[in-house]
């Protein structure tokens, strides 16, 4: 009987250790998924932006940000609708203080997106990118003063490399704009803001990605369509824009990308921190200056080298600061008890 019990005791004990392995490994394949999707939606939506406002001359950045808004309410509410997402998402109704902080996620929101995009007016895209290098740094200060958050003081050290790696990747082609140099700073701000009460309401009230991103954009949709009216009131039809079906199709790409972006961002999110998410922001960067040299064969500067490096050593101190700080208490330890105790001679 004993026998029994103890073999009954190993499966069990086999398949809980087996149930474990699998949800890891679903959630490390979900993580990479929405990765994936994340950073190269990012890199792709920047660019094609950039492409509507220089190129096609669109001089209205908010009536932008309000059609993503509104893609993203069409798609999340076919999404809930037709059962691709069920359960506990669907059947909770939100009490009035989650709607409360709902909201207040949807005037961050707005307001990161309409910074952005103004900023993108003034500026080259690669001094907008050297700026949003620091969402990391605001991010954490953030997560200090409104959360409470305690981080060791070797997170903060790394953000430093982290930030100045990836803006030094990028330096040579930047164009200072003091206007645009404003909504850009306000912009990553309210990015690192906006991450965090995103944090709050995925892991902490445990809601569904679809659900959130559905809930702020319709009150977001509101905001950004009325602002449009208000402070891009030129005629659409100005003869200075080229309306033809190339701008209506970059339009409906970016608009599709941005509801990928969000969804994806409200993933990786869940799985990781609001930290973590910027951090890979800035990989991107590298990412994507290592794969032009490769493809385009452009000609990397030291700055880009010493960058490179920079950030990675950067990555290296934020993921093992804890090991770092024990190891070199241990030190200190030691040197204290080699002077207390001197050897005999």
């Amino acid at each position: 009987m004993r026998y029994t019990n103890g073999v009954l005791v190993a499966t069990l004990y086999s398949q809980a250790n087996t149930e474990d392995i699998l949800k890891q490994q679903k959630r490390m394949m979900h993580l990479s998924l929405a990765v994936s999707v994340w950073l190269v939606m990012g890199s792709s939506i920047s660019s094609l932006n950039k492409w509507i406002f220089a190129v096609h001359n669109f001089r209205y950045p908010l009536l932008l940000s309000s059609l993503h808004m509104l893609t993203a309410i069409l798609v999340d509410y076919l999404l809930i609708r037709f059962g691709f997402v069920k359960g506990k998402a669907t059947e909770n109704p939100l009490n009035s203080g989650t709607k409360f902080k709902v909201f207040l996620l949807s005037l961050t929101f707005c307001a990161n997106i309409a910074c952005g995009n103004l900023g993108l007016n003034y500026t080259q895209l690669s001094f907008a990118q050297m700026i949003y290098t620091t969402t990391p740094l605001f991010t954490l200060t953030l997560s200090k003063v409104f959360l409470g958050t305690h981080h060791h003081i070797l997170k903060y050290t790394a953000m430093m490399p982290i930030c100045l790696g990836a803006c030094f990747t990028i330096m040579g082609e930047v164009q200072f704009n003091q206007t645009g140099c404003f909504f850009l700073f306000a912009a990553t701000m309210l990015r690192g803001m906006k991450s965090i009460q995103q944090s709050i309401l995925l892991q902490d009230f445990k809601m569904h990605s679809v659900i959130l991103l559905y809930l702020m954009s319709i009150p977001s949709f509101c905001i950004l369509f009325v602002a449009s009216l208000v402070l891009e009131n030129s005629p659409v039809w100005e003869s200075s824009v080229k309306y033809d079906h190339r701008l209506l199709g970059f339009i409906l790409l970016s608009c599709v990308g941005s509801v990928l972006y969000q969804l994806a961002s409200f993933c990786v999110i869940t799985l990781t921190s609001a930290v973590t998410i910027h951090i890979l922001g800035n990989l991107n960067v590298m990412g994507n200056l290592l794969l032009s040299q490769v493809l385009f064969g452009c000609q990397l500067t030291a700055f880009s080298y010493a960058g490179i490096g920079l950030t990675f050593s950067g990555l290296f101190m934020f993921q093992n600061s804890e090991l770092i700080a024990g190891y070199l208490n241990s030190r200190w330890h030691l040197s204290r008890q080699q002077k207390a105790c001197p050897k005999s001679e």
